[in-house]
């Protein structure tokens, strides 16, 4: 699915990438993805959570055709040449991370084998959301290119 920048202040920058364990039973281990702000947009805030009863600034959704898991675990880390605090800013890039565990802790039963479709929807405090809607490869690598 393409990926269009939205009337919001976040886009993605580069692919999603899935990582995976191949083999009998393959598995999605995790999904990466590179966030920077739209020129001219608002910065955003990507501070993580103190506790796990604490939720996000940016609210990240999961779904797939039998689950909705809302406000799901992420972490991040910004990239480059980033000042210290944890706002999203003109010019910098911020890499986030969704480990799988987390996202089947939230909400039991998820899972994801080889040519299934699942959303990634983040949505920031201020502007539009952001569906990331991608499909699996047929086979599960260690390293998948999602687009």
């Amino acid at each position: 699915g393409g990926l269009a920048q939205v009337s919001g202040s976040l886009e993605v920058r580069g692919s999603v990438i899935a990582e995976g364990t191949p083999g009998a039973t393959p598995t999605v281990d995790k999904f990466i993805f590179t966030l920077a702000t739209v020129t001219g947009g608002d910065p955003v805030d990507l501070t993580e959570p103190a506790d796990a009863d604490s939720k996000h600034t940016l609210v990240i959704d999961y779904r797939d055709g039998e689950n909705h898991c809302p406000d799901i675990k992420w972490t991040q880390d910004f990239l480059g040449s980033a000042d210290t605090d944890d706002m999203l800013e003109n010019r910098e890039l911020a890499q986030i991370t969704i480990l799988m565990s987390d996202v089947a802790t939230a909400c039991a039963g998820v899972e994801l084998g080889p040519n299934s479709t699942f959303v990634l929807e983040l949505k920031p405090p201020s502007g539009g959301t952001m569906p990331l809607e991608r499909t699996l490869p047929p086979s599960i690598e260690e390293v998948m290119d999602l687009g």
